[in-house]
């Protein structure tokens, strides 16, 4: 079964989209200048899009039946 090793990406791309949820309600509560706050705000958002996506990417390798990452190099 490739449950076992879905569980460590899941929980690296979850404690990843925390961090930038965190950055990006630090950013929009402490900042006043609205530049600052949209650089804030897109920045991590592409971010967590990128994360997500590697997620996506990963699950489909194991699926795949390529549970070791490394065996490609």
């Amino acid at each position: 079964m490739y449950v076992k090793k879905l569980i460590t990406p899941l929980i690296v791309t979850l404690i990843l989209v925390i961090y930038f949820i965190s950055i990006i309600l630090g950013i929009t509560s402490i900042s006043s200048f609205p530049v600052a706050r949209i650089f804030g705000i897109i920045i991590p958002l592409i971010l967590i899009g990128f994360s997500i996506s590697a997620l996506i990417d990963r699950i489909r390798e194991i699926k795949e039946g390529e549970g070791d990452d490394l065996s490609k190099y």
